[in-house]
């Protein structure tokens, strides 16, 4: 990668920058440069910065008011502190005080708070674009092949209260008492009583009012949502929630079963090297339907889709085979098989009335049927439509015993609570990709590549949570989450270009070698 940072000076573009409290030969950077050792962190941020095109960065300053601190120091401070765990602005200013190894990035300088949170926002849209340079650097330079991943999400917290969701009534109710309080201050008489949750000042009241109505307008896309869903699915209107200080989070179980406002991460990582080729965040609490646009976000990053994709079952769905096989993407994840039937005392892979699951059924390609365990074939009854993510609609096709056979039959009563009705059994248009799935599974190839997902996304998530304070977001909104990923998957990437260079100029062993599968 070109330097560009050392190609931007003083003065760029007529915007004059201030000068830092220090230089390379100030005696108190010196210091501080003589006790950092030379493989720490602080030094490998520094060099993989310098890497960076920032003239997007630098030219998104206007040159009004006083001269700015140079953003390139900036960047470098905050690379720092998202690597070490540290995301939130006010730490960055605390450790710019406090920290040596700070000053020392950043040459002593000092930003004020504001100009910290100021800087998170600016910086925000320049992500996305190292990010795709730092992998076209590692692809061009033979580090990654970018041709097979693992994907997998994890739920994040989002920085919004557990305790004080609220409903579309509860909502619609607090508006009202708002807006009869904002019209007797601009009447200038003083409110008789404010609610606990209401703003103490005028002026904040109408920041509030403002936080309200975004509110509001999230709710009633939620509530629309939640009426196209089928009747099975469909959610009561007032057991539909959100956190007025974050709406755009989505409300539901983390991982330690806490219902709570969260953002739904996500990551395609290299099967053969420790890149991350992808990343996203959605504001749902499930990673149903997140492959497609995953697959996209990839190819914007790295320049083409992966060939090779590992995921859980949650992503072996029909909707996600039918993209895979447009794209000629191979998929191995198991269909239906480490959900949380056993956790939740139900049984797995049947409709809970019965002994027999679907899997004991044979479908018959030729004849469009069924056959089941004890040889009789299954007749057609009706087709039905079946609401899928995105609001497609695809063809279920019912299947039914006849009941004479049913009642006689040796295992009536274990497949099936009405053997009078005959046994059903469903399914779903271009069901035969799972099929496929299945069957793809079962090889040893597959067995043996599929155990190579354990070793990398999910060490991954592991290591930004453990690690890189990942289990609360620090902003708020979706597109504060989707920058703080983003950082870290830059930190990430940065210093993993960082160590295969080096390893690449002393002809050491590759960083990861990785069982080669064809």
């Amino acid at each position: 990668m070109v330097n560009c940072a050392t190609q931007i000076g003083k003065v760029y573009r007529n915007v004059e920058f201030a000068l830092p409290a220090w230089d390379e030969q100030d005696a108190d950077w010196c210091q501080i440069d003589r006790r950092i050792p030379d493989d720490h962190l602080a030094r490998r941020i520094d060099e993989g910065v310098g890497r960076l095109h920032l003239e997007a960065l630098f030219g998104s300053y206007q040159g009004r008011g006083s001269p700015p601190l140079r953003p390139n120091l900036m960047l470098k401070i905050v690379m720092y502190e998202i690597a070490v765990g540290r995301p939130s602005p006010a730490e960055w200013f605390r450790d710019t005080r406090d920290s040596d190894t700070v000053k020392w990035l950043g040459f002593g300088i000092q930003p004020s708070r504001t100009t910290c949170y100021e800087f998170r926002e600016r910086v925000v849209p320049c992500f996305d674009g190292w990010n795709e340079q730092v992998l076209q650097s590692a692809t061009e330079e033979g580090f990654t092949s970018a041709r097979r991943v693992a994907q997998d999400g994890t739920t994040v917290a989002a920085n919004a209260s557990r305790h004080k969701l609220v409903n579309q009534e509860t909502l619609q109710r607090r508006i009202g008492e708002l807006d009869e309080v904002i019209a007797a201050d601009e009447q200038g008489r003083s409110p008789e009583k404010l609610r606990g949750w209401m703003a103490n000042h005028t002026d904040t009241r109408q920041t509030q009012r403002a936080g309200y109505e975004r509110a509001a307008e999230r709710m009633e896309k939620l509530q629309a949502e939640n009426q196209q869903r089928r009747g099975c699915k469909r959610r009561p209107a007032e057991k539909i929630v959100l956190s007025v200080s974050d709406p755009e989070a989505a409300c539901g179980r983390d991982k330690l079963n806490v219902f709570r406002p969260l953002y739904n991460v996500q990551l395609q990582y290299d099967l053969d090297s420790p890149f991350i080729l992808g990343y996203d965040v959605f504001n749902r609490a499930t990673d149903t339907g997140s492959l497609p646009p995953m697959l996209e976000r990839t190819s914007e990053l790295i320049g083409r889709k992966p060939a090779v994709v590992l995921a859980d079952s949650t992503y072996a769905t029909i909707l996600d085979l039918e993209v895979c096989q447009q794209h000629e993407i191979t998929l191995y994840a198991p269909v239906n098989e480490n959900d949380y039937s056993g956790k939740n005392h139900r049984k797995p892979q049947t409709n809970q009335f019965t002994q027999l699951p679907k899997a004991e059924f044979t479908w018959l390609a030729d004849e469009a049927t069924f056959v089941c365990p004890e040889g009789q074939r299954l007749e057609r009854k009706q087709t039905s439509w079946v609401k899928r993510l995105g609001g497609q609609k695809l063809r279920n096709m019912r299947f039914r015993c006849p009941p004479e056979h049913c009642r006689v039959c040796p295992r009536g009563a274990e497949c099936t609570p009405t053997p009078d009705k005959g046994r059903t059994v469903s399914r779903l248009e271009n069901e035969e990709l799972l099929d496929e799935l299945r069957e793809r599974m079962k090889t040893e190839q597959a067995k043996v590549l599929y155990r190579l997902r354990g070793q990398t996304v999910e060490l991954a998530f592991a290591d930004m949570k453990e690690h890189r304070s990942l289990r609360r977001l620090s902003g708020r909104g979706l597109r504060k989450a989707k920058a703080q990923v983003a950082a870290l998957v830059l930190a990430h990437n940065l210093l993993t270009l960082s160590k295969a260079e080096n390893r690449h100029e002393t002809d050491s062993p590759p960083i990861r070698t990785l069982e080669k599968i064809a």
